[in-house]
C-alpha cells in the first residue's frame, strides 16, 4: 500500500486533532503528517503515533509535496489555500462550508453518494455534521421507498462551535456554581440551562445559515433540488454529538419491519430500537443518547414510528458524535475511498 504525506489544517482546532485521532486509529497510510494553523498563538505541537510534531503556519509552501490536505481551519483559511494545495498537486478535502454549493465540488457522504467523487477536480466538500447524519439516516428510505418531505428538528451540541463553545459552556458552569454572573460570547444567548433555537446568522428567508445549509446540502447530496425540507437548528448545553428529531413522509407505502430490516443493513449506520418497556420498566433506555454516542464512529437511529397525522409519515430520532463522523471521520472516509 502507498503511504501518503498527510497536511491538516487546523490541526490544533477541535476538528483538526479528531482528524489527527482519526488517521492514527483507523491506520490510514501517512508516510509524514504537516499539521498546519494560521493562527500564530495556536502553532504549538500535536501528537501523532506516540510522537510531537511542531505545527507550522499555513501558507502556500507548506503544500509543497503533501498528497492529501484535510482542511479543518474555518472558511478564511480554505478561501486562502484549498484551491493553492490543488495546484502544488494535493487532493483537498475541505471541511468548511465554503465550497459546498459549487456545482464543480462533489459534496460527499461515502455511505450516501461516493459516486459523485468521479466528477471532482481536486477538492472535495465535507458536508455540515447535522447533514451528513441526516443523509446516512435517509439514504435506505430515499433508495427503497422515495422520500416526498422532510422535517427536521436539530439539538446541538456546543462542540459545534468548536473549542469555544466548549470552554463556553465549561465557563458557565464553573461561573454557576461560583456564584459569579454568567458571561456569553461565542452563543447568541446563555447556553448553560437554556435552549437556543438559531446557530448561526439569520438569512433573509427567515432561517438560519445553519438550516439552510441543511436544506441546500441535502438536496445537493442526493442529487434531487426537490426534495421538500424544513429545518429548526437548535444549540442545547450538551458537549458532544448531535441529536435530531426527523419526521419523513414517503412516496410509497411502508410497514415498521420493512425500515428496521433497511437500517440493519445500511453502512455507517446502527439501529437502537427496542421493543417498548415492560410496565414497572418505563425508564429502561431503548434509544441512542448523546453521552453514548459521543466518540463513536457510527450514525444511531432510535424511536421508530409510524406519524398518524399523515399518509406514510415515519417518525425517528438520529444521534452521531459530530466531531467524528460530522466532519473528522467524515474526510477521512472520502480519503480511504479515493485510496
Amino acid at each position: 500500500m502507498s503511504k501518503y504525506t498527510v497536511a491538516v489544517v487546523g490541526a490544533t482546532g477541535a476538528v483538526g486533532r479528531e482528524m489527527i485521532k482519526v488517521l492514527e486509529q483507523r491506520k490510514f497510510p501517512v508516510k509524514t503528517l504537516v499539521p498546519l494553523a494560521s493562527n500564530k498563538k495556536q502553532r504549538r505541537t500535536v501528537r501523532f503515533k506516540g510522537k510531537a510534531i511542531p505545527v507550522k503556519p499555513a501558507e502556500d509552501k507548506a503544500f509543497n509535496g503533501v498528497d492529501l490536505s484535510l482542511f479543518a481551519g474555518g472558511g478564511s483559511a480554505s478561501a486562502e489555500f484549498a484551491w493553492e494545495a490543488v495546484r502544488r498537486g494535493s487532493l483537498v478535502i475541505d471541511n468548511s462550508s465554503t465550497f459546498r454549493m459549487r456545482a464543480d465540488v462533489p459534496l460527499i457522504v461515502p455511505e450516501v453518494n461516493a459516486r459523485h467523487l468521479r466528477r471532482h477536480k481536486g477538492l472535495i466538500a465535507n458536508p455540515n455534521c447535522s447533514t451528513i447524519q441526516l443523509c446516512v439516516a435517509l439514504k435506505p428510505i430515499y433508495d427503497k421507498l422515495g422520500v416526498e418531505r422532510v422535517v427536521v428538528s436539530t439539538y446541538q451540541s456546543v462542540s459545534g462551535i468548536g473549542l469555544q463553545g466548549i470552554e463556553e459552556l465549561e465557563t458557565q458552569i464553573k461561573d454557576f456554581v461560583g456564584k459569579r454572573k454568567i458571561k456569553t460570547s461565542a452563543f447568541p444567548a446563555q447556553i448553560l440551562f437554556n435552549v437556543v433555537p438559531q446557530i448561526d446568522v439569520f438569512m433573509k428567508s427567515g432561517y438560519t445559515r445553519e438550516e439552510e445549509k441543511m436544506i441546500f446540502e441535502t438536496q445537493k447530496i442526493f442529487s434531487d433540488p426537490a426534495l421538500a425540507i424544513s429545518a429548526t437548528c437548535v444549540r442545547v448545553p450538551v458537549f458532544g454529538a448531535h441529536s435530531e428529531s426527523v419526521n419523513v413522509q414517503t412516496k410509497r407505502a411502508f410497514s415498521i419491519p420493512t425500515i428496521l430490516k433497511l437500517y440493519e443493513s445500511q453502512p455507517g449506520l446502527k439501529l437502537m430500537d427496542q421493543p417498548a418497556p415492560a410496565p414497572g420498566d418505563e425508564f429502561r433506555v431503548a434509544y441512542p443518547l448523546a453521552v453514548d454516542v459521543q466518540g463513536t464512529d457510527d450514525v444511531f437511529v432510535g424511536r421508530i414510528r409510524k406519524d398518524p397525522s399523515q399518509a406514510n409519515g415515519l417518525d425517528m430520532w438520529v444521534v452521531a458524535d459530530n466531531l467524528r463522523k460530522g466532519a473528522a471521520l467524515n474526510a477521512v472516509q472520502i480519503a480511504e475511498f479515493l485510496m
